[in-house]
């Protein structure tokens, strides 16, 4: 068994007795229904935990088998979905959170993108198995830590003081098991320690970008989750950046962003998503970063496999056709929203914004999006029958005389004056139908 850490640091405490998420009540069942001394948490909970950042998701190691795991949580309640039951993983489906449990491993055999594992007991093995130092660390049922990695010459612990992100062992064989560590390597250093990552894994990952049927292997869906995790991170930019200096931005984007221009739209985006309060849309943020250009928008959609929704959500955002000032009217801003769309046209606000040099426009960029979102579409009241009434026979000439309709009726600001809507129909069946 490994010994707890009783001693390491003035800066960071290793007592997480107190920590709220670990001694919530379905966090203690399931570790008690293991056995203290069976399961502990691991690797982002504890070193979140430790940094003083909010925990979200808690993963759990276990020396129980997959299947006892299963039997045991579901006789104590619980829903378990065996999601990676054969790399020994479950998903605990709790009333307030899921979790996910593993069973203690080791690789036996991987090819950069899957890997063959065999079960064990020893936390050590499991520890070395991992990606990075500072992933490495667990905590028992009590909130007692444990830095299995002592025990071979390097602790998760001192790296996470320093703010060091290295790969455990050599980075080469690291990255080789799983490319997407690549991509995480950037993430977690961004996060800790953007201006001075590790040279020696930052070198490996440079490295990486020259292996034939490495990144470029990996699967679309994978590349755009771990492209997710790192856009929600303020720190993202600095993350690209360095991706940029190290050959690697052409492996994840089917462009390549311009980073004195993309880089800082993002950048500026993020602070005005932090400092003003708004939600951290990740789609949003990762349209910062492309070309206003509808053929990279296929490209990015079809290189990581997005679906129609994100897709239609890129193109909206990107769509140059709408270009919405600070200072536009009340008027002016309900023609755009009718025409692209509530969502679209909030997206361009944000974007044009983020471009914005004069800073105290700030307010006004507010107020039109605060009018925006609470703008609701009209419903066009123009109907077939009143176009038959008017003499329109069926067929093409509907839709014609309905779209020269609509856009008077936009122009007009959206009348509800059905007297108005019927002489204008009048007058345009009259000047090219009858």
């Amino acid at each position: 068994m490994t010994p707890p850490v009783t001693e390491f640091s003035k800066n960071l405490s290793t007592d997480l007795s107190g920590a709220l998420w670990l001694q919530a009540p379905d966090t203690q069942k399931i570790m008690q229904t293991l056995g203290h001394d069976n399961v502990r948490v691991v690797g982002g909970c504890v070193r979140d935990a430790l940094r003083g950042v909010p925990v979200t998701d808690i993963d759990m190691a276990t020396n129980h088998l997959p299947d006892a795991v299963r039997d045991n949580l579901t006789s104590a309640g619980f829903k378990v979905i065996p999601t990676g039951i054969e790399h020994g993983t479950v998903t605990v489906v709790a009333t307030e959170r899921n979790f996910e449990i593993t069973t203690l491993r080791e690789d036996t055999e991987t090819d950069g993108r899957h890997a063959k594992v065999r079960f064990g007991q020893d936390w050590q093995a499991d520890a070395a198995r991992r990606d990075f130092t500072v992933n490495a660390l667990y905590a028992d049922s009590d909130g007692v830590v444990y830095d299995p990695l002592e025990a071979r010459g390097t602790s998760g612990l001192v790296d996470l003081e320093a703010g060091i992100v290295r790969f455990i062992g050599d980075p080469d064989t690291r990255i080789a098991e799983d490319y997407l560590r690549v991509l995480r390597f950037f993430r977690f250093s961004a996060q800790l320690q953007p201006d001075a990552p590790d040279e020696k894994s930052l070198e490996a990952c440079a490295r990486a970008a020259n292996q034939n049927d490495g990144l470029s292997a990996l699967s679309g869906e994978r590349l755009a989750q771990e492209l997710f995790k790192l856009l929600a991170q303020t720190s993202a930019p600095q993350a690209l950046e360095l991706m940029q200096q190290a050959g690697l931005l052409p492996f994840v984007f089917p462009f390549t962003p311009a980073v004195d221009i993309q880089i800082m739209r993002l950048a500026n985006l993020i602070d005005i998503q932090e400092t003003q309060f708004f939600e951290a849309d990740y789609l949003l943020r990762l349209a910062a970063l492309c070309p206003d250009s509808e053929a990279v928008i296929d490209q990015l959609s079809e290189k990581l496999r997005f679906s129609k929704k994100q897709t239609k959500c890129l193109r909206g955002a990107l769509d140059t056709s709408c270009h919405p000032v600070c200072y536009m009217s009340a008027r002016e801003m309900r023609r755009a929203l009718y025409v692209s769309g509530r969502e679209a046209f909030i997206d361009r606000c944000f974007l044009i914004w983020a471009m914005d040099k004069k800073t105290n426009n700030a307010v006004q960029w507010r107020a039109l999006i605060a009018m925006a979102t609470s703008w609701e579409k009209p419903d066009f009241p123009l109907t077939g029958d009143m176009m038959k009434t008017a003499g329109v026979p069926e067929g093409p000439e509907m839709g014609r005389v309905s779209e020269e309709v609509e856009r008077w009726w936009i122009d007009s600001d959206f009348t509800d004056d059905t007297f108005s809507i019927i002489e204008r129909l009048k007058a345009v069946v009259q000047a090219t139908i009858l």
